[in-house]
């Protein structure tokens, strides 16, 4: 049976005015990057593309999606005008040549492509939205201006954002870049709108920010979709369970993918608009042709059983299943089941990333996904006290999350300063891993903060210190200044952490540092010096001096650290953040070299996020 379907295409003309490059580790950088410095000439303007055939209009092609200063009414009105002309002979040739019974068993949208008059916004005209700038951050509420990428070379912005694997060693750089990435901004001049939002939420997606990246693709207009955006709302869906979420785009762009998954997602959005017991028997022959893993579908199945009155019991077994995916940890956790601990064990961090935000997790699970969630900064600190909040007002949850709960109240309320120490140092010492650790010490920033200044303490001040600076409580962390012994490590993150500091730090207290490190390689003392000298604070003959000490190199150049000097040069903190990340990639902190440390410090400091700067070198020396 011949059908009409709709093709959607896209083409994208890149030009290279500013280049990225990263140099160590090498191993972080997109394709190309460690390239030598080179000047090419502008690549000539590629032409418009042409229009794309389609079978089942005589009409003229549509206008393009909003994009720029163009009308939503004005182009959407087109877009309807076009919508509304009569199918060409083709298509109307093909319906004659069905029968009755299989023209009933066409889907609406199968229908209305075959007829060339499937619309191609489902919103009306007067509530249509501009692509212009597109995000969910305003500069008012903290995020980055709007025109930080407009004059950027598109084919450069496009490599920086598909080149980051997602995976940053900062919790604080990852803060930054989700609000750069999350920021309402302009697309840089030549780059489609809705590309630059999908490669933004696709970045938000592998950091782990689903929800995030979810929001970013839901403030564009279905209809503006492109085949990219289509790819990363789904991924953004799925990573947050809403599998019927992405049903607009599924109902409207249906022609866009043909994978197994938008398949059973297209079946699954069928059930919830009504025909359920049609989707059932579209995933009965998909079982039946094994176009995925069993398991996937039976999920598939449980879940779409769910809607109207097509309900149907499903079995869901896990014996042969060997590995865990996002699309089947999604499934399972949308229809209230959980994996089996055996798939879980030593899974991807990612789907802590998930549960730690998935509402429909208990409160136990959610809590121990957040012993992760929180080092890497998918959580804050307040986020993390409201979820032990709640399980320590619901009488149900027993056990060791329920006497964790109670550790934390310690931590506040406990009746002398010892008995809060040992609160919170029970919740450091019984963490799982060194991640884990990190998250607790975000947990009890605040209760920290809240902790009196004695010298008594003095020895466990840098756990303190360095809890507090976790949720950036920079001021309640210098109180500490009077008991912190020059050159102790107290004092190492104290002096970057600072909001200000009027004169240079002496070399003498940095040899006094260096001589007590006994972190692997010195890293500690590295990072020290590579965030006093990038924040300003010794002069050009110490950082020198102590580089020749510790055998760091902190001036020599890479294309990366030209270009985000050049950022920094003009003032660009949207650009800057970018960079950074793209630099601060890898699983822990012996992946940060001291030089990129520096620059990255430096180049921060100089755009206007020296709050950012700081805590980043203080979180470097606290994590070394």
């Amino acid at each position: 049976m011949k059908r009409a379907r709709l093709a959607v295409g896209a083409a994208l003309a890149l030009t290279s005015a500013w280049a990225l490059a990263q140099n160590a580790p090498e191993s972080l950088l997109p394709p190309g990057f460690d390239e030598p410095v080179s000047q090419p000439a502008p690549a000539p303007a590629a032409p418009a593309p042409a229009p794309v055939a389609r079978p089942t209009r005589s009409a003229a092609e549509p206008p393009a999606p909003v994009s720029g200063g163009q009308s939503a009414v004005s182009v959407a009105s087109s877009a309807d005008e076009a919508a509304r002309t009569p199918a060409n002979a083709e298509a109307v040739k093909a319906l004659e040549s069905l029968s009755l019974e299989e023209i009933e068993k066409l889907t609406p949208e199968e229908l209305e492509e075959a007829l060339g008059v499937k619309p191609k916004f489902d919103i009306p005209p007067a509530a249509r939205r501009s692509m212009k700038r597109v995000g969910i951050l305003d500069a008012d509420e903290g995020g980055m201006k709007a025109g930080g990428f407009t004059k950027q070379n598109a084919s450069l912005v496009k490599a920086a954002l598909d080149g980051n694997r997602g995976q940053l060693v900062s919790r604080w750089g990852h803060i930054l870049l989700r609000r750069v990435l999350a920021s309402r901004l302009d697309a840089p001049k030549g780059m489609n709108p809705a590309d630059f939002a999908a490669m933004r939420a696709a970045l938000l997606y592998r950091m782990g920010e689903g929800d995030a990246a979810r929001a970013l693709v839901q403030d564009v207009d279905t209809g503006n979709y492109t085949p990219r955006l289509v790819d990363a709302a789904f991924d953004a869906y799925v990573a947050t369970a809403d599998f019927t979420g992405m049903c607009p785009a599924v109902f409207l762009h249906g022609g866009m993918r043909k994978d197994p998954k938008w398949e059973v997602s297209r079946e699954i959005c069928r059930a919830f608009r009504g025909e359920g017991n049609a989707a059932l028997a579209g995933l009965d022959r998909a079982l039946s042709r094994e176009t995925m893993p069993r398991i996937d579908l039976l999920l598939a199945q449980k879940y779409t059983g769910a809607a109207g009155k097509a309900r149907r019991a499903v079995n869901i077994e896990w014996d042969d299943v060997n590995d865990m995916t996002p699309w089947r940890y999604a499934l399972t956790i949308a229809v209230g089941l959980e994996p089996p601990q055996g798939l879980m064990d030593g899974a991807s961090a990612r789907y802590d990333y998930m549960a730690a935000t998935a509402p429909m997790l208990g409160l136990e699970r959610r809590a121990a996904a957040a012993d992760r969630a929180g080092g890497a900064g998918i959580l804050s600190s307040r986020a993390m006290i409201d979820l032990y909040s709640q399980i320590y007002a619901n009488s149900d949850v027993t056990g060791a999350w329920s006497d964790r709960a109670e550790r934390l109240q310690d931590a506040y309320l406990g009746a002398d300063p010892q008995a809060r120490l040992l609160a919170m140092q029970e919740l450091w010492n019984g963490a799982a891993g060194i991640q884990q650790r990190y998250s607790r010490q975000v947990l009890t920033a605040y209760a920290a903060a809240r902790f009196p200044v004695d010298q008594q303490f003095a020895d466990a001040a840098p756990l303190l210190i360095a809890s507090m600076l976790t949720a950036g409580l920079d001021r309640n962390a210098m109180r500490w200044a009077s008991v912190a012994e020059v050159g102790s490590t107290s004092w190492g993150l104290l002096v970057v952490a600072a909001p200000s500091r009027s004169a240079p730090v002496k070399a003498d207290a940095l040899d006094s540092f260096i001589g007590d490190d006994d972190s692997e390689e010195a890293r500690k003392s590295a990072f020290l010096i590579a965030g006093l000298a990038g924040l300003g604070r010794i002069s050009e003959s110490t950082r020198d001096d102590m580089a020749s000490k510790l055998d760091i190199d902190l001036g020599s150049q890479t294309r990366w650290t030209r270009m985000i000097d050049k950022a920094a040069d003009v003032k660009n903190p949207a650009v800057v953040a970018l960079l950074a990340g793209l630099g601060m990639q890898g699983e822990d902190w012996s992946k940060m070299t001291p030089r990129y440390l520096y620059h990255i410090v430096s180049a921060l400091r100089r755009v206007g996020l020296e709050a950012e700067a700081r805590m980043i070198a203080a979180e470097a020396v606290a994590r070394g």
